[in-house]
């Protein structure tokens, strides 16, 4: 008996000995890295194009706090969400970001609405060529926040990878597309609802499919 227990704790002892410190989740933390990845987004609009005059004088127009506060809002409730499903717990389901969804879907849902009333004189009002531009931008802008909350995933035990990888999408999207309308010169609610929205239906599939398997465990 006395030997069994011996090995026991030997073998006990011996896990032990492998084990290592690791550093505890902290939701905040993760916030402060989305948080960080949208921040460094804004500073690259900033450094590299021109900023609204609008927003320059301290006049920002009613249409642009409108979109980009829905878009932020959007942003910040999704990368919310992966942050928690990093860490998953019992009972704990995190879908406040379908209500942030709701609210932005708003915008393309009126831009639909316009182009069945307006016909083809809604397509140039979206100024198209811009949009391609809007479009791109915000997409590689939000490769920034992507980034950084696939390593947040990769650190932690997401028992969704498919939705995580969809929430991360709309999250880095919704963040380029807010970094990237401080830039933006347009207030039309055809192109804000076309171009801006856009990216963020790109994100959406490009996480979806993308981020499941650098994440799987």
């Amino acid at each position: 008996m006395n030997a069994m227990n011996g090995k026991s704790d030997m073998l006990i002892s011996g896990l032990v000995d492998q084990l290592e410190p690791v550093r505890p989740y902290r939701f905040r933390r993760g916030m402060a890295l989305a948080l960080a990845g949208m921040g460094i987004a804004g500073l690259i609009v900033a450094a590299v194009y021109s900023i609204r005059p609008d927003i320059v004088s301290g006049q920002p127009h009613a249409i642009f706090l409108l979109s980009s506060g829905l878009f932020l809002l959007l942003a910040l409730a999704c990368a919310a969400s992966v942050i928690s499903m990093a860490s998953p717990r019992v009972g704990h389901r995190p879908n406040g970001w379908g209500w942030a969804l709701a609210m932005a879907g708003v915008l393309p849902a009126s831009a639909v609405i316009l182009a069945l009333i307006e016909g083809p004189s809604a397509w140039q009002a979206s100024n198209p060529a811009h949009g391609l531009y809007c479009f791109a931008n915000a997409i590689l802008l939000g490769l920034v926040t992507g980034a950084l909350l696939v390593f947040w995933l990769r650190r932690g035990a997401p028992t969704s990878p498919e939705q995580a990888g969809l929430l991360t999408g709309i999250a880095a999207a919704s963040a380029g597309v807010f970094a990237f309308s401080f830039a933006c010169p347009y207030d039309a609610l055809m192109h804000i609802g076309l171009w801006h929205g856009l990216p963020v239906v790109a994100g959406a599939a490009l996480g979806r499919f993308a981020v499941p398997p650098l994440i799987r465990w």
